[in-house]
C-alpha cells in the first residue's frame, strides 16, 4: 500500500460535503503511474483527503474485495474482474469505462531480435514473458494470439503487466505483452513494437465505488474525480484511449 498524500484517519467527509479522510483505491497495476498523479490532484482538490493506492493484478484484487478487504475503490483492468466484484454484491452502483487501453510488444530499446510483430514471438531462441491469462493483460495476449495464429510457449507468466514488463528491462527476456501505457512510461529502457491484432484485444477499464467503503463520500467522489476532464487528461498523457 502507498499513500499519495499526508494525513491521518479515515472520515465519511463533512457534514458540508467536503471529503476528508483516506481513501483506499484498489487499482489495476497498470495503473500506476496515472493514479498516483490523479491521487495527488484528488488531494489538492480535496484538502484533509489522502489517496492510498493497492496497486495489483485486477484479479488479484477483485478477489481481496470479495474476500472482506477493506477499501473504497475499484479499478480493474478488464470487465470480467469487475464482474467478480459484482457478482458478489460488492459494488455501490453500476461500474462505468474510464478508459481503454491497448496491447504492444515490448522489446529491450534497439530491438536487439528484430521484433517486428507476433510471428516474431514464436522464432526459436525468442524469449518471451506474458501475464497469467487470469488476469486482464494475460487474458488480452491470448486473446491478441488466437487471432494471429501464434503459438509460442513463454518462459514466465507474470502476476500483472509490472512483472513482465520487468523480464524485459532486466534483460531477462527479449519481448513481452504488455500494454502500449507501459511502454510510454518505460521508454528509457524499452519500446513499445506495435501489432495489428492488439485491435482485437482492446480492454475496457471499469471503475466503481464499493458497498462497504470505509469512507462513501470519498470513494463516490474519487470515483466522478477519475471521469473529470482534469484526470482523463492525465490518462490520455500516458497513452491510454478515451472510453
Amino acid at each position: 500500500m502507498a499513500g499519495c498524500g499526508a494525513g491521518d484517519g479515515r472520515a465519511a467527509g463533512g457534514g458540508d460535503g467536503r471529503v476528508t479522510g483516506t481513501v483506499t483505491v484498489f487499482a489495476a497495476a497498470s495503473l500506476t503511474g496515472s493514479f498516483t498523479r490523479i491521487g495527488k490532484d484528488f488531494e489538492a482538490a480535496n484538502p484533509g483527503s489522502r489517496v492510498t493506492l493497492n496497486v495489483a493484478g485486477s484479479s488479484a484484487l477483485a478477489n481481496q474485495i470479495t474476500q472482506g478487504a477493506p477499501a473504497d475503490v475499484f479499478a480493474s483492468a478488464a470487465p470480467a474482474n469487475m464482474a467478480t466484484v459484482v457478482e458478489a454484491g460488492d459494488a455501490d452502483g453500476t461500474p462505468g469505462v474510464f478508459a481503454r487501453n491497448q496491447l504492444v510488444i515490448a522489446v529491450p530499446r534497439g530491438n536487439p531480435k528484430a521484433v517486428a510483430g507476433l510471428a516474431d514471438l514464436s522464432v526459436p531462441g525468442v524469449k518471451v514473458a506474458l501475464c497469467a491469462v487470469q488476469v486482464p493483460c494475460g487474458a488480452a495476449a491470448r486473446t491478441a494470439l488466437d487471432a494471429a495464429g501464434v503459438a509460442l510457449t513463454p518462459v514466465t507468466l507474470e502476476r500483472d503487466v509490472k512483472g513482465a514488463l520487468a523480464k524485459v528491462k532486466l534483460g531477462e527476456v527479449d519481448a513481452a505483452l504488455v500494454y502500449r501505457t507501459d511502454t510510454r512510461a518505460a521508454s528509457v529502457d524499452v519500446t513499445g513494437v506495435e501489432f495489428p491484432e492488439s485491435a482485437r484485444a482492446v480492454n475496457d477499464y471499469p471503475i466503481v465505488a464499493l458497498r462497504d467503503a470505509p469512507n462513501p463520500n470519498g470513494a463516490r467522489a474519487f470515483v466522478a474525480y477519475v471521469r473529470s476532464a482534469a484526470a482523463q487528461a492525465v490518462l490520455a498523457e500516458a497513452g491510454f484511449q478515451a472510453p
